[in-house]
C-alpha cells in the first residue's frame, strides 16, 4: 500500500514540476512570434476588404439600398475601396512580416546555431 502511495506522489509531484523547455520548442515559438502579427493582420484587413467589396456590389445590385437615387454610382465608389483593399492587403502583409523578422532574426539565427552545433 505504501509502495502505491508513493506512486501515485510522484506521478502528481511530476505533473506540477517545471519541465525543461528544449531549444527547438523555443525556436518554433520565436518563429511563430515573428509571423503571427502579420498573418493577423491580413487575415483581418482581407476579411474587412472583401465585407467592404460585397457591400458595394450589393448596392450596385439593388439588394440593398433600393430607395436611393445614387446607389449605383454609391455602389462602385464602395466597391473600389474594397477592390483597393484586398489588392493592397498582400504587399502590406509582406512589409510587416519582413518587418518582424528582422525583429527577431538574430534570437532566431543565433538559437539555429546552437541547435546545429549541437547536433553535428
Amino acid at each position: 500500500m505504501n509502495n502505491l502511495n508513493s506512486v501515485y506522489a510522484e506521478k502528481i509531484a511530476s505533473e506540477y514540476a517545471q519541465k525543461p523547455v528544449s531549444k527547438l520548442v523555443s525556436l518554433k515559438k520565436l518563429d511563430k512570434k515573428a509571423k503571427l502579427p502579420s498573418q493577423v493582420f491580413a487575415f483581418t484587413f482581407g476579411i474587412f476588404g472583401a465585407l467592404i467589396l460585397g457591400v458595394g456590389m450589393c448596392l450596385c445590385m439593388g439588394q440593398i439600398g433600393q430607395g436611393l437615387p445614387m446607389a449605383m454610382p454609391l455602389g462602385v465608389a464602395v466597391g473600389a475601396t474594397g477592390i483597393a483593399m484586398v489588392c493592397v492587403n498582400y504587399p502590406i502583409y509582406k512589409k510587416l512580416l519582413e518587418k518582424g523578422k528582422k525583429k527577431y532574426a538574430f534570437e532566431i539565427m543565433e538559437l539555429a546555431k546552437e541547435i546545429t552545433a549541437e547536433n553535428a
